[in-house]
This record gives C-alpha cells, structure tokens and sequence, in this order.
C-alpha cells in the first residue's frame, strides 16, 4: 500500500507562495510609490520655480544693494539695519500689529459664533453656511471695492445712510486718520470669520453629545457648558486658526492696498505696503527683500512658538 506525500507539497507550496507574496508586495508599493511622485511631481515644479527659488533669491538680494545694469553691491547687513531704523517701517509695525491683533480676535469671536448657531444637519444650515462662506472664496481686490463703496464718506454712502437712520452723524470711515485702521479690521473680520467658523464646526462634531446630556442633568447652565466642555474640547481648532489667522493678518496687504493705499497720512500703511513701496516704487530692491525676509523670520517663530505652546498645554 503506498502513500501520497500530500502535506509535503502543500508545505512547499505554500512556502513558495509566502515567499512570492512579499515580492508581488513590494512590486506593487513600488508601483503606487511611482504614481504617487508622477502626481505630486507637476506641484512639485511649480512651487519650487515660483515660491522657493524667489524666496532663496529674496534671502540673496537682501544681502545687495541692488542696481540694476549697473550690478549688484554686497552691503552685508546693512538692509536690515536700515529697515530696523527707519522710522516709517516702526509705524508700518505698529499699524501691523494692531490689524493683526483686531483682525484676529475679531474673526475668532465673529466666527466662534457662527459656528455655534449653524451647527447641526438642517438642509437651511448648509445653505446658510454656503451664503456665509462666500467672501472666504470671493477674491480680497473684489472685497476690498465693495466695502470702498459701503464706506463712502458722504451722507448719501450706504452705511452712512443707515447712521442716519437711527440719528447718527456720517463718519469719514476710510478718509479719517483715527477711523482708517479699524474700518480695514471691520473688513478682515468679515472675510476671515467664515473660515474661521468651518474649522470650528470640524471641532463641534468630534464632541461627544453625551457630554452635553450629562451636564444638563447634573444642572449646568449653557454657559458652564460652553466653558467647561465646548472651550476644551475645541482647544486644538482654536490653536489652528489663531495661527493661520495671525499668519494672515502678518500679511495683509491686499485690503489696504484697495481701501486706502497706506493713507490718509500714513495712519493705515502696514509692512507689506511700506515694503511694496520701496521695491515697486522706489527700486529699492535690497531694502524690501531685508523687510520680506524679517517678515518670513517673523511668521516663522509665530508659528513654531504656538504650535510648541499647544503641545505644551495638550501634555499638561
């Protein structure tokens, strides 16, 4: 009587077929890796040739005095002396800081409660958010031409009008050195607290409903519940957009470029116009890279420092 040698062969084939599955594996992570390049590669070109080489390239010239046809000369540091001492770049700063600071908590507040009354999953919210979301999407020259024409300074302006609705005196809006620089916060606010509002309400939905439920038992009023489950649980939202807002406030240019150009008397002019000025007006070169360099500098350690001071409240 003989018998078949059957578990042998399964045993060799199977471990022929376990030593060909990590090869057809790694065949095909091969293959998604090479596809997942071939996609990334066309970004890839593009932000090197138009972001990081004219960054490389604006670190170089800040360290020139720029001249050109007649060639460039190494002056050091010298740029950053002079941008650091001039005393229209301190007030450009100080305007900077206080827009950022405006535009920032405002767009906070104005979009934290957004969130909180457009929460939920009515088909009339979602048509709401859309409408509300628009000036996110709408281009900030657009923006910045429309509020010029509601801040018209005459008595027959449109908001104007509507001051005189309710017995107030018209307001000079844009045309006054003490109204200027809070009539642009007014708008950053408008056009930043919807984005700020969509990654709130990401936050909203990652909170467990249970928790509400529990505290209205237990006899907590609305605003305990806000400040003791909604606050914390949205810790990490708030850390994005105060670091994207701050980001964007740093950088304002676009809005008081179109509203008021810097002016009146200078009372609005911000870094990014002061430094517009002296590279496209002035051909001082060497001068706005050192500016354009500080303000990357700046924004850098604005955001590194966040993000470490989150990390550090998130392991407390």
């Amino acid at each position: 009587m003989t018998v078949t040698p059957t578990k042998p062969a399964q045993t060799r084939a199977a471990a022929k077929g376990g030593k060909q599955l990590p090869e057809r594996r790694r065949q095909v992570n091969g293959k998604q890796m090479l596809a997942i390049w071939l996609f990334l590669l066309p970004a890839a070109v593009l932000g090197l040739y138009f972001k990081f080489i004219p960054m490389f390239e604006g670190v170089r010239l800040s360290l020139f005095k720029v001249q050109p046809f007649l060639g460039d000369v190494f002056v050091g540091f010298d740029n950053y002396v002079n941008v650091l001492t001039d005393a229209r770049f301190m007030d450009a700063l100080g305007h900077t800081v206080v827009l950022g600071l405006a535009q920032t908590l405002g767009a906070l507040v104005v979009g934290f409660g957004l969130a909180l009354l457009l929460e939920g999953q009515a088909r009339s919210l979602w048509v709401l958010r859309t409408a509300i979301f628009l000036p996110v999407v709408t281009a900030l020259a657009v923006v910045g031409e429309i509020w010029r024409i509601l801040y018209f300074p005459t008595a027959d302006g449109p908001l104007n009008t509507i001051l005189g609705w309710v017995g107030l005196e018209p307001l000079q809006f844009l045309n006054g050195t003490d109204t200027a620089l809070w009539s642009i916060a007014v708008v950053g606010i408008w056009s930043g607290a919807p984005y700020n509002m969509v990654i709130i309400l990401a936050g909203l939905t990652g909170i467990d409903r249970t928790l509400y439920e529990s505290a209205g038992v237990d006899g907590a009023t609305i605003w305990q519940r806000l400040r003791y489950i909604t606050l914390p649980a949205l810790r990490p939202s708030i850390v994005i957009v105060l670091t994207l807002a701050a980001i964007r406030s740093l950088r304002s240019f676009t809005e008081v470029y179109v509203l008021t150009g810097g002016g009146p008397a200078g009372s609005t002019e911000v870094w990014m116009t002061r430094m517009y000025s002296l590279g496209f007006q002035r051909n001082d070169i060497g001068v706005a890279s050192a500016a354009a360099v500080l303000l990357l500098v700046v924004t850098l350690l604005l955001t590194v420092g966040t993000q470490l001071l989150a990390r550090r409240k998130a392991h407390r």
